[in-house]
């Protein structure tokens, strides 16, 4: 997602938080090694099909905040699933997550583009207000953030269901733009899900690589109040970002969350005002040619949705 916006402005420089973070991150550093390596190799070796080189500085293209780029209406014809891991297998035999509600947030939506006023006019966020919504980034030739997210949405739904969970999505492309987010976090409270997760991909500047899970800070201010769910979200995050580098070999962010994959924001509104357990995860940087290939990898995406369904899985498990 670009970080201009609304939800998507750019983070304020902080130092992390120590202890019990610390501790919980530090499991990761191996395996986020590992998956670096990993990484690098896919990326230099062609693992995803490149749709350009890496872009110039924008949240989208060429260097506007909302962005201009258009969805060319194509959606990514479906990949063979990879080989699930024997946990992920195991859990989706015995239908393990059946009672589990988990909402589904893919970021942005195809339509925005075309519905400026729509998206541009402004709600509340409890501590703020910003814009309803944005058209999100893309890559250099226009492969854009919101055709990503819902590709990534609905394997990851797949997979959630095979294991017996009710997926809630706040939208599926089936709507014209939007829907806000105030409306996105007011979707997965009316659900009552037991988990949440908003999906996007990053616009930073080419060179900075890798994934960021968005925490909610504690937040207490106007219609906002996450003190009931910052220590769940917590815990949902980190399992999100620890099966993330195993499963896609992916390495944390090297440009926020001094290197822990995890970033706490208190500007986001789809985290402000959301009652249940809730993530923001940056799959990748869009802007950036060596992300740009994994992003546009449908082998790669399989591999994300995979990723992110196991930390959720493991979440629900307690």
């Amino acid at each position: 997602m670009s970080y201009v916006g609304p939800d998507f402005e750019p983070p304020r420089p902080s130092r992390p938080r120590r202890g019990a973070l610390t501790v919980a991150v530090a499991a990761l550093v191996p395996a986020a090694l590992v998956g670096w390596l990993v990484y690098e190799a896919v990326a230099d070796t062609g693992g995803g099909r490149s749709l350009g080189a890496p872009p110039a500085t924008s949240s989208s293209p060429p260097a506007t905040a909302t962005g201009s780029a258009t969805d060319d209406g194509r959606r990514p014809a479906a990949s063979p699933m990879p080989t699930p891991t024997a946990a992920s297998a195991a859990s989706a035999a015995s239908g393990s997550l059946r009672g589990k509600v988990v909402l589904v947030d893919p970021g942005h939506n195809p339509g925005n583009v075309q519905h400026p006023t729509e998206i541009n006019r402004k709600v509340n966020i409890g501590t703020n207000w910003k814009e309803c919504d944005t058209t999100g980034t893309s890559t250099d030739s226009g492969y854009t953030e919101a055709r990503f997210t819902l590709d990534v949405a609905r394997r990851l739904r797949a997979i959630l269901q095979q294991q017996g969970a009710t997926v809630k999505f706040t939208q599926d492309g089936d709507r014209p733009w939007g829907p806000c987010v105030d409306e996105r976090a007011r979707i997965g409270n009316d659900a009552h899900a037991d988990a949440a997760i908003s999906v996007h991909a990053d616009g930073a500047n080419p060179g900075d690589r890798g994934f960021h899970v968005i925490l909610p800070a504690s937040v207490h201010q106007g219609a906002a109040d996450t003190r009931p769910i910052v220590a769940t979200s917590r815990d949902l995050g980190e399992r999100v970002a620890g099966s993330f580098v195993r499963v896609t070999g992916s390495a944390p962010a090297n440009y926020v969350g001094d290197g822990t994959g995890l970033v706490v924001r208190n500007d986001l509104g789809g985290l402000n005002l959301s009652t249940v357990p809730k993530v923001f995860i940056e799959c990748g940087n869009m802007r950036d040619g060596k992300d740009a290939a994994l992003l546009t990898s449908e082998t790669w995406r399989q591999k994300a949705a995979q990723g992110i369904s196991e930390g959720i899985v493991s979440f629900l498990h307690g």
